[in-house]
């Protein structure tokens, strides 16, 4: 029992027709009322990462020339305090060398048994002088200048420079 009745079978197709229509209309609907909001909910979540990212990149480029330009600064620094400390050293150990000759000298014209024992006690007043008049300096110069980390360095150098016997 077929029929075959054109009415029908365009009815029929019609029916298939318009039920894809509605269906790819609903899918488009749903689509875009849940799938387009998480995707530009994720894509905003991902630019404020990126932007993020891009801001502390920048913040560390910031940082670390901001530490070159100190690094660099505290070696110019560095470099002039000990170019200060030879010339005050050369300065006051000529200073102090045409000191020491003079009391020698004088010391020698009024008795030979005192020479020995002021030569030792001038040499000794040669020495504090040097180093306090040079601390003093190197203190009122090198505080603004020189940070905790350079000082101690400095400090050990002198100190062993000193233990080994050199001006």
């Amino acid at each position: 029992m077929e029929s075959h009745n054109p009415f029908f079978e365009s009815v029929a197709l019609w029916s298939q027709v318009l039920g894809a229509i509605v269906f790819l209309i609903a899918l488009i609907l749903l689509f875009r009322k849940y799938l387009v909001p998480a995707v530009e909910a994720n894509e905003k979540a991902r630019n404020a990462e990126i932007a993020q990212a891009e801001a502390r990149r920048e913040r560390v480029r910031a940082e670390a020339a901001a530490a070159r330009g100190e690094v660099e600064s505290a070696q110019r620094d560095a470099a002039e305090i000990r170019a200060r400390v030879n010339v005050i050293v050369n300065r006051e150990r000529e200073h102090l060398l045409a000191e020491a000759k003079a009391d020698g000298e004088r010391m020698v014209r009024n008795a030979e048994g005192e020479l020995e024992r002021a030569r030792m006690a001038a040499r000794d007043r040669l020495r504090i002088e040097l180093i306090e008049k040079a601390l003093l300096q190197a203190r009122a110069q090198a505080a603004s200048r020189v940070d905790e980390r350079t000082n101690a360095r400095l400090v050990n150098e002198t100190v062993a420079d000193l233990s080994r016997g050199k001006i």
